[in-house]
């Protein structure tokens, strides 16, 4: 191929002043390592892509589904239920087939996180849990990896780059030094629960896809152990500064053979465990019993909820209002997804040891989906 044709794609940023042919070919041979496929991921696939980025690596184990058409562009109507690692990979090659598209669909784990991470420049984690962050962050941290880091809820997002000295002071920080213990996941919602504004994933994500490629070519200043935080209701941004920790650093396992015996999920598990009951034990202790039913989403959150009677007490004011719940029958509580609801029915027991309580497991969304499915499966069929 001669140079004219090489170059021909990428051409308005190789004319770009401190950029030319030089950082145009350290892409070439970059190796970027882009972990969740959805909402951050997608657009820092699409732009490394089209940046000319020589490899790059796609975990993700999740299928596609219509909720996530919301604000995952690289997918249609007709990916619903096809595994997303694929199906963006064969997207991004006919986008662009000078770039070679590795896929993992896998869930990255301890015991695969290293031989994955190992082969790549650097990683971004588009991913949407603390489990998954915690482990990518101290892969990173053991193999010395750069970490470009995302966040996004509602109407705010961050990005941040870790595990990469600061070339004035020669620091180097980590995503334990933000948050070295993890929130209880039960407290802080997820997109799924709270939403998201579709727009905002692909601001975080282009952001994410600019920093590695600032870090692969050596242009810029990259946000090297920083966080650039946004919110696109008021359009306001600030950045804030991350100092390493001595505390920090003793909760990442110090050996390989450490870090893949560390149990992620545990780590980041809400606490201690309650009873919950499954959709089809509720219904039937509906039916048998007087219960007192507890919702612990915010008011204006979905589904709507019309099937049974209940009363509404947000989490956020939920330690206040137990001293006037009533503890004479069962309790049940739910939110959108069974994780707040476990916080709550540990509030509850705290305070009345000898009551009985349940947490809805899966959550509203969960027990709709079971009364849908019996629905479906007692209506007639035309023969």
């Amino acid at each position: 191929m001669s140079d004219q044709k090489k170059y021909q794609r990428y051409e308005r940023q190789v004319i770009l002043k401190n950029f030319g042919i030089q950082a145009q070919d350290k892409l070439f041979y970059a190796k970027i390592l882009v972990i969740g496929a959805g909402g951050l991921g997608c657009p820092a696939l699409q732009y490394l892509s089209a940046a000319g980025v020589g490899k790059i690596g796609i975990v993700d184990f999740d299928v596609v589904e219509l909720t996530n058409l919301q604000r995952q562009t690289l997918y249609t109507v007709n990916d619903i239920g096809k595994p997303k690692a694929i199906t963006a990979a064969e997207k991004l090659k006919l986008f662009n087939p000078e770039t070679q598209y590795l896929v993992y669909q896998t869930k990255i784990e301890p015991k695969n996180a290293l031989e994955i991470i190992e082969e790549y420049d650097l990683v971004i984690d588009g991913s949407d849990n603390f489990a998954t962050r915690y482990l990518v962050n101290d892969a990173c941290v053991l193999l010395h990896k750069p970490l470009v880091y995302g966040a996004i809820l509602r109407y705010e997002g961050q990005v941040g780059v870790f595990n990469m000295p600061d070339k004035n002071s020669g620091y180097t920080a980590n995503y334990r030094d933000l948050f070295p213990l993890p929130s209880n996941p039960a407290t802080v919602p997820s997109c799924n629960e709270a939403g998201v504004l579709g727009v905002l994933p692909a601001i975080i994500g282009g952001f994410q896809a600019a920093e590695a490629i600032k870090i692969c070519t050596g242009i810029g200043e990259p946000l090297c152990n920083k966080i650039l935080s946004c919110n696109v209701l008021n359009n306001s941004f600030y950045e804030f500064n991350i100092s390493p920790s001595k505390e920090s650093s003793s909760y990442i396992p110090s050996t390989k053979e450490a870090f893949k015996n560390y149990n992620y999920e545990w780590f980041c598990s809400p606490g201690n465990p309650v009873n919950e009951i499954t959709p089809a034990e509720f219904d039937d202790l509906r039916k048998r019993e007087q219960l007192i039913i507890i919702d612990v989403r915010e008011e204006d959150e979905l589904p709507l909820v019309n099937e049974f009677r209940y009363t509404q007490i947000p989490l956020s004011r939920f330690k206040e209002a137990a001293l006037e719940i009533s503890t004479e029958n069962k309790i049940v509580v739910f939110c959108k997804s069974g994780k707040r609801s476990v916080t709550a029915v540990n509030a509850l027991l705290k305070k009345y040891p000898n009551i009985v309580a349940y947490s809805l497991k899966g959550g509203i969304d969960n027990w709709k989906m079971y009364e849908h499915s019996n629905l479906k499966n007692s209506s007639p069929i035309q023969l």
